[in-house]
């Protein structure tokens, strides 16, 4: 391999635009090559974003081998059948989150990716942040005192007259749980360090397609810790963090997308139980770059993913319990 990693991208989803960019000013990250199912339609965005190889079908695009790693932002449904194809064909891989829906696919995925000795991780871009970061280290290093409480949620209002939007659809995982509320999700897992909930209880309301257009949910976890996370398609804009402990609190006004995605510094809101207060500003940072840049060191210098999928899978088994909690209305043990 060169000493940088060429990149391909599977499909000419609109999400692309956030990590061409970062894929161009990553120092060791090469866009090489797109494919689509139409080949038309292929040539056509690779000439409209400047990308030097186009291909009519995913299965050409993975039999370059001139190229080390692909980003699948495929709809979610397809994304574990081309994440294990990629890793066959001997290719790294960024994919979309949701990786997968259910355990029988991430499985599938994780033996594909230890057969093929290449490194698969989901892209949750705001785990690489410095913000994000920078919280983890103060929840590691006692600053919070002991973590009683995480209070997360992301909500956008989506018209029930979109009907057609692929979010709404059942049958290609559809629903908010899976499009933004995975974000919660992810990081109460993250900064509880306690791996997966032991109990989950969750409630929702479902939308004119029959998917989830609110879930809302409480988590225990094993060091006692609670997190209360929300997600949503029905009421405006709104996303933050809040995290207690005995000894102090943070709170995330911007945590998702920190900077606006590193167009200007992002803050973190530190309070003491004795009433002292800071603001730590965190310079401008790029998560879709630093999401590159992390690829580049586990692939060229063998570095641990941030994402490993040890992590996804806990992130998995916790949205299908409260998926399972939410149908039933009871309680799930994991």
């Amino acid at each position: 391999m060169s000493e940088k990693i060429r990149w391909g991208i599977l499909s000419t989803a609109q999400i692309n635009d956030a990590l061409l960019g970062p894929i161009r000013r990553a120092r060791r990250s090469e866009l090489a090559a797109v494919a689509s199912r139409n080949l038309a339609r292929a040539k056509a965005y690779a000439q409209k974003k400047s990308i030097p190889k186009a291909y009519g079908s995913y299965e050409e695009l993975l039999a370059d081998p001139e190229i080390d790693v692909v980003y699948i932002s495929l709809p979610n449904t397809l994304h574990w059948e081309w994440t294990v194809k990629a890793a066959e064909a001997g290719k790294h891989v960024l994919c979309e989150k949701p990786l997968v829906n259910t355990v029988a696919e991430f499985d599938k995925v994780e033996a594909a990716a230890r057969a093929n000795h290449v490194t698969v991780f989901e892209a949750f871009m705001y785990l690489h942040h410095p913000q994000t970061l920078k919280v983890k280290e103060m929840i590691r290093s006692g600053q919070l005192g002991d973590l009683q409480l995480i209070i997360s949620w992301f909500n956008f209002y989506l018209p029930p007259e979109d009907a057609q939007n692929i979010r709404l659809n059942p049958h290609t995982a559809g629903g908010c749980l899976w499009d933004v509320g995975v974000y919660p999700n992810s990081l109460a897992i993250v900064m509880s360090q306690a791996g997966a909930p032991v109990e989950v209880w969750a409630s929702q309301i479902k939308g004119e397609t029959g998917v989830d257009v609110a879930m809302t949910a409480q988590l225990k976890f094993a060091n006692g810790v609670t997190a209360q996370i929300s997600s949503g398609f029905r009421s405006p804009f709104r996303q933050g963090v809040h995290l207690v402990g005995n000894k102090g609190q943070v709170w995330l006004s911007d945590p998702w997308k920190p900077g606006n995605t590193g167009q200007q510094a992002s803050q973190i809101v530190y309070s003491t139980a004795d009433g002292a207060a800071e603001t730590i500003v965190i310079p401008a940072a790029d998560p879709y770059l630093c999401e590159v840049e992390a690829m580049e060191a586990c692939i060229l210098d063998g570095a641990e993913p941030v994402v490993p999928l040890s992590l996804s899978r806990n992130f998995l088994r916790n949205i299908l319990a409260i998926y399972e909690s939410a149908a039933s209305g009871k309680i799930v043990k994991l």
